[in-house]
C-alpha cells in the first residue's frame, strides 16, 4: 500500500532563511507564489536556492523578489538561468498595495523567510520586518540561553 504523504511534509521545505530572524523583528507574513523558467524550479527542488541577501520590492504595483541566488541546473546546457535574476511574485493586488504602504516606512523591508513546495508549485513566505539593533540582538542570545538552561535543569527532574 503507498505511503500517504501528511500535510505538513518537513520535505516539502526547500530553503529557509535563519539569519532573518535574528537580525529583523518579523511582523507579518504573506505566502507568494513566484514565477520561475525550468531549469529554475529543476534547481529549486535540488534545494540549490540561497535566500540570504534575498529581499522583495513593489515596483510598478508588481512585487518583485531580488538577489535571491538559485544555482544553474547542471544539466541545463544553453537554456539555464542567470542565477540572480529578478523573479516576479505572485499576489493579490490587495497584497500588493498593504505590502508597498508597509515597506515605505522608515526601517521596514521585506525579507523572504522560506522557500517551498505547496502542491507542486514554489511558493516564498514574505516577511515584513524591521531590523534589530545591535542591543535586541545581543537581548534574543540572552533570553534563549536561560530558556536552554532552564530546560536542562528541568530535564534532570
Amino acid at each position: 500500500m503507498a505511503k500517504q504523504k501528511s500535510k505538513k511534509n518537513p520535505d516539502d521545505l526547500l530553503a529557509q532563511n535563519r539569519k532573518a530572524r535574528h537580525d529583523y523583528f518579523v511582523t507579518e507574513t504573506v505566502e507568494a507564489g513566484l514565477v520561475l523558467t525550468g531549469t529554475e524550479i529543476k534547481s529549486i527542488r535540488e534545494r540549490r536556492i540561497n535566500l540570504q541577501d534575498g529581499f522583495a520590492q513593489i515596483r510598478n504595483s508588481e512585487a518583485w523578489l531580488m538577489n535571491v541566488h538559485i544555482n544553474e541546473y547542471v544539466a541545463g546546457n544553453r537554456f539555464n538561468h542567470d542565477p540572480l535574476r529578478s523573479r516576479k511574485l505572485l499576489l493579490h493586488k490587495k497584497q500588493i498595495h498593504r505590502l508597498g504602504l508597509a515597506a515605505q516606512d522608515k526601517g521596514v523591508t521585506l525579507i523572504p523567510l522560506k522557500v517551498y513546495l505547496k502542491h507542486g508549485f514554489a511558493k516564498v513566505l514574505i516577511g515584513v520586518a524591521h531590523g534589530k539593533r545591535e542591543f535586541d540582538k545581543r537581548e534574543t542570545i540572552k533570553r534563549r540561553e536561560q530558556d536552554r538552561q532552564i530546560s536542562r535543569v528541568m530535564k534532570r527532574y
